[in-house]
């Protein structure tokens, strides 16, 4: 096996469709919609909306603003998991273009990435098996 590589067998549980409203932040909604239906560690397959704006960490290590009105996401994945105190922590990468039709892909930076419209998401709950 591949140094670093960790292999995790378990099932898929509930899978969750979800809509955000206006301004409520995309990560933190997400932390706020797996919170409410009981997934401490859920798969984020998909998102369809648009932000105000966008905030995203670039693989070069930049933090990059996209400014809107009315950025789209084009792509959204990642996965919440919950934290040693018990708190949700979402990780979400995705792609979005602002209204000029530049694309920025990266990590969506918790608390910097307000709903425009609406957006929703699919979830699927991930349950390990017991080691």
């Amino acid at each position: 096996m591949a140094e670093g590589v960790q292999i995790e067998a378990g099932r898929i549980g509930k899978v969750v469709y979800a809509r955000m409203a206006p301004n409520e932040d995309l990560v933190q909604g997400i932390e706020k919609i797996c919170s409410a239906q009981g997934l401490r560690h859920a798969l984020v397959r998909s998102g369809l909306g648009s932000l105000v704006d966008a905030c995203l960490d670039l693989p070069n290590g930049t933090r990059h603003p996209v400014i809107g009105p009315a950025v789209e996401a084009l792509s959204l994945f990642g996965e919440v998991h919950a934290q040693s105190d018990g708190t949700l922590r979402a990780d979400l990468s995705g792609v979005v273009v602002d209204a000029a039709g530049r694309v920025t892909s990266g990590v969506f930076v918790a608390g910097a990435n307000p709903v425009f419209a609406t957006f929703e998401v699919t979830l699927e709950e991930w349950l390990p098996e017991a080691a």
